[in-house]
């Protein structure tokens, strides 16, 4: 039984995939007669390990900047109660503390990002490993801009207390011990490589999150400012 529904997922990902590709493919052909003006989206991915404070952060950087705050995961699960095709897979994935298949996420955050109507957005906690972002790369180059990665760096024991204790209120079926456990090796393993790759280009604005939060969103401040100019 776990194996034919191993197969479905992939199968189901792999037909995103192809749709994917086939709807930037045709967005490519007519963005290349296009006037040549660079009206591209931009994008700001925000990392961290769980409970790092991404979100806190997003919420004021909305406010202050006038981003757009994705979240992956909250797309992810608003998905997943949504009783759509994808919800069985997702809620799988999620409970086991796995990575949902690019191709998935990937289609939930263009979504969102087209029917927004604006153009500068915070994408939280995504890419999740290298997979997500040459995903990233193959289906959203075309249409958007990351301008750089803020990283939120935090000690394990740090999140994992914040977690623990937003989970006697949140209702989240994530916000316990063993998958507070599975998230922070998921997020060593698959993430970190991602916040090296940036790092490499020059693109990776750390800040330290283990402090007061007025601190922490000063120094967040500086780097938005500095985009803006």
């Amino acid at each position: 039984m776990f194996k034919d529904k191993t197969t479905t997922i992939v199968a189901t990902a792999v037909a995103i995939g192809a749709g994917l590709a086939l709807t930037y493919a045709t967005y490519n052909y007519f963005s290349s007669t296009a006037s040549g003006k660079n009206d591209k989206y931009k994008i700001v991915f925000v990392l961290g390990g769980p409970g790092s404070g991404k979100g806190t952060n997003c919420t004021r950087i909305v406010e202050r900047f006038g981003y757009v705050h994705l979240s992956a995961g909250d797309l992810l699960r608003a998905e997943r109660e949504s009783g759509s095709e994808l919800a069985d897979m997702i809620n799988t994935y999620i409970k086991e503390g796995k990575i949902v298949p690019a191709e998935v996420t990937v289609r939930l955050l263009r979504n969102a990002i087209e029917s927004s109507g604006n153009h500068k957005f915070l994408v939280d906690g995504f890419p999740r490993d290298l997979q997500n972002l040459e995903c990233w790369k193959a289906n959203m180059s075309a249409i958007a801009d990351v301008q750089f990665l803020l990283f939120l760096d935090c000690p394990h024991e740090v999140m994992t207390a914040r977690l623990l204790e937003r989970g006697k209120t949140s209702g989240r079926a994530d916000d316990n011990e063993e998958s507070v456990r599975k998230r922070l090796l998921t997020y060593e393993q698959s993430t970190r490589p991602i916040i090296d790759s940036f790092r490499a280009e020059g693109k990776v604005r750390e800040v330290n999150s283990n402090r007061p939060f007025e601190e922490v969103f000063a120094e967040v401040s500086l780097h938005f400012s500095a985009t803006e100019k």
